[in-house]
């Protein structure tokens, strides 16, 4: 698994011979090695060219850009390394048959209120109590599987997140007043970090993605649109609770981020730079955890588990294993 690099400061990104190059606007140069480089995470404005672009693309370098409030704006691939026409037209089909589709769709739902329903027992068991909204979550979860649309299933989905944000304000012990979920704008700290670690997790499963011969634009859950990757949105709801959720509820809880870490305007609230590097440098090292897989019987990362998922859903459209989504077990 290669690096991830993460560039803060304003400058210019550059080709100098075979390599990359850093320069902020201070005149302070930094050398990032390519033969080590999996992603380059650009937070501030920074200059590049089409020299820089091509040794990107030589080296399978992908790019991601993030706006000046630190959300994801679109990223620079590489031409496609791992074509495939029968994985293609496989994945065109699951999805044009609505039988297909509903049923892989029903997977990524089930796996994330599974995985939404272990972060409740879990913090359950530590003495908070959350007893009936996990059982309004399982009612939900019962009826996932008799669904007959697409958005009949989003709407189960989005009931039990529903249930789920409403748990927040007793999970995290800061007087934060989270009350719903609002994306545009996010108007308090917890809708800003999670609009901001959301999108980080969507470009990583991007990623990921690039390294398979999946398609990231034919989903099954989220409609397909044209512009956005949205079979990363389908996969992220799995790993959502696992690396998101579970590392806003620790950095909050250890007061690692508070309202000092955060600007506000109007109705907006945005989260500082040098607070997006603390959380960068945690996400990382979330990415970079393992556990031993019980299927393989060796240990692996968070993030190579995401390239996991990604293979299951090959094996599901070609028909050689059904789809079973990843479930958090600890």
């Amino acid at each position: 698994m290669g690096e991830s690099i993460y560039i803060f400061r304003n400058g210019t990104l550059s080709r100098k011979d075979d390599n990359i190059l850093m320069t902020d606007l201070n005149g302070e140069k930094k050398n990032l090695r390519i033969e080590v480089l999996d992603e380059i995470y650009l937070f501030g404005e920074v200059t590049l060219n089409t020299k820089l672009l091509n040794i990107a693309s030589q080296n399978n370098v992908v790019i991601h850009i993030f706006n000046y409030y630190g959300f994801y704006s679109g990223s620079f691939f590489p031409r496609e390394r791992k074509i495939s026409g029968n994985i293609i037209v496989e994945q065109v089909r699951n999805y044009d048959d609505l039988i297909k589709r509903l049923k892989l769709a029903k997977k990524f739902v089930c796996t994330a209120a599974a995985n939404i329903y272990r972060n409740l027992r879990y913090y359950n068991g530590r003495g908070i109590d959350l007893k009936r909204d996990m059982i309004e979550i399982e009612s939900l979860q019962n009826k996932i599987s008799k669904s007959t649309g697409i958005s009949e299933l989003m709407g189960i989905e989005g009931n039990i997140r529903k249930i789920y944000y409403a748990c927040w304000n007793k999970i995290i012990n800061q007087d934060i007043n989270f009350n719903k979920r609002t994306k545009r704008p996010p108007d308090n700290m917890i809708n800003s970090m999670i609009s901001f670690i959301n999108s980080l997790i969507y470009s990583t499963v991007l990623s990921e993605i690039y390294k398979t011969h999946l398609h990231p634009a034919i989903s099954f859950l989220h409609e397909p649109g044209e512009r956005r990757f949205s079979l990363a949105l389908d996969i992220a709801e799995v790993f959502k609770p696992l690396i998101g959720d579970r590392m806003i509820f620790s950095m909050l809880n250890k007061n690692q981020l508070n309202e000092n870490d955060f600007e506000y305007d109007s109705n907006f609230t945005y989260i500082k730079e040098s607070s997006r590097r603390k959380i960068m440098e945690e996400y990382d090292k979330r990415l970079e955890r393992v556990i031993m897989h019980r299927d393989l019987g060796r240990e692996v990362s968070y993030r190579y588990l995401i390239r996991l998922e990604c293979y299951k859903i090959i094996k599901h459209i070609i028909g050689e294993k059904d789809y079973n989504g990843f479930v958090i077990w600890w």
